[in-house]
């Protein structure tokens, strides 16, 4: 990978991920790890120094940004004698907290369990318990995994079937849309980068937008107007982070799915952000495991219009430099969710993008078919409706259509 996150930005999004689910840090540091300890991750001065910061600040709770073993995970709670939950924990957490719908909830408890399995995590009775999830960051009685695993893969396999039927029926709602005219464009970015703001920017809707990591988590789809296009489909989806647990990227692929059937991918990348680069080749292995790129992440099967968002919270020297970028290239419209700078220029660019491939058609309907005459006037651009002079009967109407519209046309019974 061409980019990756450097070890204070990675502290930064820990920072944030533990934020996000309403962690008071009382302290934060990077620990260089030289040689990997099977048993505790860390020598055993680091462990000393993390058990002195933690009495220090009366810390109850300590994240690891990394991957505990079950064995590591255990053997750090017997020496700093306090709770520990690694990166995998943490994320889970929020996704429990924050997933809104059924099929969410079934996504994050699959998820949950699979992490599980391989670990038993005591109740630590001294932690109050104050939100929802799933219990790794304690309360008395609610980490206790000590049910039997037999137990735990019986409901796995529940879930897994109860979430076979959501994608059935997620597939039969995406081919009832593809039959559907409308075009969809989904919005994909790294988490944090003002996809749900933008969303309520060009919609109208009242999305959860706060400065928090996955503020959204369900698939959201609104309805807009764009240039050249009356109706077209708007979806909010999951913010995409680094090393996203391996329990979730399985889970959330029917999330993600909604992506593969998008006629416009819009990529809201934080402009502003210093990891902007990293976050940008985070998402687009996101796209090529979802098969919409190609393994050099050259080719797209579907258009991808990059918005650099968050513009107005760039200094006028990196605005100043980066506007060339933005002037030279079709393919980057730079906009500010917040205020709306941008925003008619991201619906135009849209609009052409649909559009692109539209051609001038000229079809003969008869005139009593105001089924065929209605479609084209609804889902295309008419140019042209006349009576043919010769045959009073035959209307000639000339529109312009898209290669899927004309298909749709054409299946027209």
């Amino acid at each position: 990978m061409a980019y990756d996150l450097d070890a204070q930005s990675r502290l930064a999004e820990a920072e944030g991920l533990a934020l996000a689910i309403g962690i008071v840090i009382a302290e934060s540091f990077v620990l260089p790890v030289r040689e990997v300890r099977p048993n505790l991750l860390f020598g055993a001065g680091q462990v000393d120094n993390i058990r002195i910061a933690c009495e220090q600040n009366e810390a109850e709770l300590v994240v690891v940004d990394g991957a505990l073993s079950p064995i590591q995970q255990r053997n750090l709670e017997e020496k700093l004698a306090r709770k520990v939950i690694d990166r995998t924990g943490l994320i889970l957490e929020i996704f429990g907290e924050r997933a809104a719908t059924a099929e969410g909830r079934l996504q994050v408890e699959l998820a949950h369990l699979d992490y599980q399995q391989s670990r038993l995590v005591r109740s630590w009775t001294h932690l109050e318990r104050q939100r929802g999830g799933f219990g790794f960051l304690g309360g008395p009685g609610e980490t206790q995994i000590e049910a039997d695993r037999r137990m735990i893969r019986q409901r796995m396999g529940r879930l897994r079937k109860e979430l076979e039927q959501v994608r059935k029926t997620r597939g039969l709602h995406r081919e009832r849309r593809e039959r559907a005219p409308w075009p969809v464009v989904a919005l994909v970015g790294y988490t944090n980068a003002g996809k749900s703001t933008l969303f309520n920017r060009l919609t109208g809707a009242a999305v959860m937008a706060e400065d928090l990591l996955f503020a959204t988590l369900d698939p959201t789809m609104r309805a807009i107007a764009l240039p050249g296009v009356e109706k077209a489909i708007l979806s909010d989806t999951v913010g995409f982070i680094s090393d996203l647990p391996t329990q979730l990227v399985a889970a959330f692929r029917a999330t993600l799915e909604e992506v593969t059937s998008a006629d416009v991918i819009c990529h809201v990348r934080d402009i502003s952000n210093a990891s902007t680069a990293a976050q940008k080749a985070q998402v687009l292995q996101v796209l090529r495991d979802l098969d919409v790129l190609d393994g050099q992440g050259e080719g797209s099967s579907i258009p991808i219009l990059e918005v650099w968002n968050k513009w107005d919270q760039l200094s006028p020297a990196d605005a100043e430099d980066l506007a060339a970028q933005v002037e030279a290239d079709e393919g980057i419209v730079a906009t500010s969710a917040i205020t709306g700078e941008g925003v008619d220029v991201l619906l135009e660019r849209l609009g052409e993008m649909l559009t692109r491939n539209a051609a001038l058609r000229t079809f003969e309907v008869a005139a009593s078919d105001g089924r065929r005459i209605a479609w084209l006037h609804a889902h295309g651009e008419v140019i042209e409706d006349v009576a043919d002079e010769s045959d009073g009967a035959i209307r000639l109407i000339t529109v312009r259509l898209n290669p899927k519209e004309l298909g749709q046309y054409e299946a027209l019974a």
